[in-house]
């Protein structure tokens, strides 16, 4: 079996497509399929190409096994729709160009949605290459552009939504990243094969047992009697994340709680001015962190705050974090409501859940967290165990593996 993977994220970026990917290509080349991959030189999330990239068109290397072309992209601190749009079809045009010249034929030819527009690029090389189009689908676009407010221009909505169906139906599959996203196409397009793919952890690399005695926490000044709350992730518009601030600003009192924003994004100006605005001396911001640094700061914390915005497209979203953190055994404070809550809250009985957008809920529960350790610990045991059952990667790979065999004829 062979299958090319088309995305615009991959790693050494660092970010939940990124690493979602990369994990299945590895294990799907494990089972025995040969996975390509073709990609955007490395830019997300400071959207600036990476030193050793900079200056390169098209490049071909290999990651652990894997094949990875990457060719051009235009990339722009620039945050209006324009320059998004440039930064989209940049890659659109540079992947065709060059992804007609990956010699062979594919069985399948995956692509990543969003970005929408790379569908015409894969449209395109399936046929070349005479592939399957499997069109996965981790957040569904133009929906969530159009609720979350980013796009309002009706005329390229509607053309949007044309070519967002059009992919569906010249795609052999559709997979979801969560049951939501599902229903939601299933319910579109009733004659169409939609496979749920869910997200996972690599629960060897996030190992909470082999990481006991991390020293993250001291090394970077933090007390052991401190109760420390996570957030890692990109600091974008869907997540809210002032919601923590608000939060933060409710909690001064309590000199032991602090909150810790990990990451970076178009929020992170407007979060800093909101700290400084409200006086906060309790939330501290870290940069970007390795991939290979994580599990060690997970370990060092007590909790992960997980929020979204209060929007019924948000009630199908699993955030990716949830899984990693419940590998390290630490609960979460989930503001997602919807799917989420009912796996991870409801059945899993791996975290305290907060009405998203609402501060003092959030404190709440923060105080409720850090004030019974006993009641962390069975949190944490609770969600180790969920994950383990459920969203275990190599498992989630071999399931799509033997899926995708009975449908190579």
């Amino acid at each position: 079996m062979k299958i090319l993977l088309l995305t615009q994220y991959f790693p050494p970026e660092v970010g939940a497509p990124q690493n979602r990917l990369f994990e299945l290509a590895i294990r799907l080349q494990k089972k025995g399929a040969q996975v390509d991959v073709l990609t955007a030189m490395p830019n997300y999330p400071a959207m600036e190409i990476h030193p050793e990239f900079k200056g390169k068109i098209y490049l071909k290397e290999e990651m652990q096994g894997l094949k990875v072309f990457r060719s051009w992209i235009f990339v722009s601190k620039k945050k209006s729709i324009p320059f998004r749009l440039l930064n989209y079809f940049s890659f659109v045009f540079s992947s065709l160009f060059f992804g007609l010249f990956i010699k062979g034929k594919y069985d399948f030819l995956m692509v990543e949605s969003p970005p929408l527009f790379l569908g015409i690029t894969a449209r395109l090389l399936a046929m070349q290459k005479r592939a399957k189009m499997i069109f996965n689908v981790s957040d569904l676009w133009p929906e969530s552009a159009e609720k979350l407010g980013l796009v309002t221009n009706k005329r390229f909505l509607h053309w949007a939504t044309i070519l967002e169906e059009y992919l569906y139906r010249k795609s052999v599959l559709i997979t979801g990243q969560t049951q939501g996203i599902v229903r939601n196409i299933k319910t579109r397009f009733p004659q169409k094969e939609v496979y749920w793919l869910k997200n996972g952890v690599d629960m060897n690399f996030f190992d909470a047992a082999a990481l006991k005695n991390s020293q993250w926490r001291q090394e970077n000044g933090y007390q052991a009697d401190q109760q420390l709350f996570l957030y890692a992730g990109i600091l974008g518009h869907a997540q809210k994340l002032e919601t923590i601030l608000e939060a933060a600003a409710l909690l001064k009192e309590y000199s032991h709680i602090r909150f810790i924003l990990m990451g970076s994004g178009p929020e992170k100006d407007f979060l800093w001015s909101e700290k400084e605005r409200l006086q906060l001396n309790n939330v501290d911001f870290i940069g970007v962190q390795p991939k290979s640094k994580m599990p060690e700061i997970v370990a060092a914390m007590n909790a992960t705050v997980i929020p979204l915005r209060k929007l019924d497209l948000f009630l199908g979203a699993i955030p990716s974090k949830i899984f990693e953190n419940l590998s390290m055994k630490k609960p979460i404070i989930l503001g997602v409501d919807g799917e989420a809550r009912e796996l991870f809250i409801e059945d899993g009985k791996a975290g305290v859940f907060f009405e998203p957008e609402n501060a003092q809920a959030l404190s709440d529960a923060v105080v409720r967290v850090a004030s019974q350790p006993d009641l962390q610990r069975e949190l944490g045991e609770n969600g180790f165990r969920y994950v383990a059952e459920n969203f275990e990667r190599d498992k989630l790979a071999s399931d799509f593996y033997e899926f995708l065999n009975k449908h190579n004829c």
